[in-house]
């Protein structure tokens, strides 16, 4: 599917700057693209300007951190129209972000033989507003502490691991409030990862649509062919629009191209109809 509405620049935890994932989405052979970094619309501009150039459709687009029920929860938001109340949202979702890597860092550096973690990742990221654990697992690459980013998330970042701290994000209610009032859909990102019961899963669908979100993302590249096909269920029981992405952050990493998303299943409404 030539249509990538999921991907990242290092803007935020991605590898290339904006026009770089904009050129590589369309040597991909991409028609349509969203750029959304994590808590930062900063990339959008630049990413615009260059998909106008080349003549490759482009939306606006956004991933925010939402704290639900205990558990960490992405939401996309799409085809808005930049806002100070989404920025507003998008800031105090950064300044959390600094806040977690350097507790983060404190634990590894506690646990490992390695230190400077809060240096080490600011120096990767683009700013420090953008840093991540992406950057952090990249530190450790770097440090020699694990072969690649999989390993430094499957050891010491994933869920349940030593740097897993739990952050507060803002509300669900509040992301998928400030998307709307901006003109966007909001998008459940990838539920698959989050790995929670069915009954769970309906209960955030259910809560998502009573802010008004529209849309889960059934095409991920982080979605097996079972899973898309169960969450096209899940759409189609709520009348969701289905949404696809790449989920890319940079050449060669996990096996996912920029402007290629999974096929979606057939009997999916596509969010894009909308645009």
């Amino acid at each position: 599917m030539n249509i990538d509405l999921h991907c990242h620049s290092n803007i935020s935890d991605g590898k290339l700057p904006p026009n770089q994932v904009v050129e590589t989405a369309f040597e991909n052979g991409a028609k349509l693209l969203a750029l959304t970094d994590h808590d930062h619309i900063g990339g959008l501009s630049m990413a615009r300007q260059t998909a106008q150039q080349i003549g490759l459709s482009f939306i606006h687009g956004v991933e925010i951190s939402v704290s639900w029920r205990g558990r960490t929860i992405h939401i996309v938001g799409l085809n808005f129209t930049p806002s100070d109340e989404l920025e507003k949202s998008l800031k105090i979702n950064r300044q959390g972000r600094f806040l977690r890597l350097e507790k983060i860092a404190a634990r590894l550096e506690k646990k490992l033989s390695v230190k400077h973690i809060v240096q080490g990742a600011l120096d990767l990221a683009n700013s420090p507003d953008s840093v991540s654990r992406t950057h952090i697992a990249q530190y450790l690459v770097n440090q020699g502490v694990v072969e690649n980013l999989s390993q430094a998330f499957k050891k010491w970042l994933g869920d349940g691991k030593i740097g897993d701290i739990k952050h507060q994000w803002i509300t669900l209610e509040e992301a998928v409030l400030a998307i709307k009032n901006a003109g966007g859909i909001a998008v459940i990102a990838h539920p698959a990862r989050y790995k929670i019961s069915a009954t769970a899963m309906r209960s955030l669908v259910e809560e998502f649509m009573s802010y008004g979100g529209g849309a889960i993302e059934v095409s991920s590249s982080v979605h097996s062919l079972n899973e898309r096909l169960n969450l096209a269920l899940l759409a189609n029981r709520y009348g969701l629009y289905a949404s696809a992405g790449s989920d890319f952050h940079g050449n060669g990493e996990f096996g996912r191209m920029a402007g290629l998303s999974p096929d979606l299943p057939v009997t999916c409404k596509p969010v894009w109809e909308l645009f």
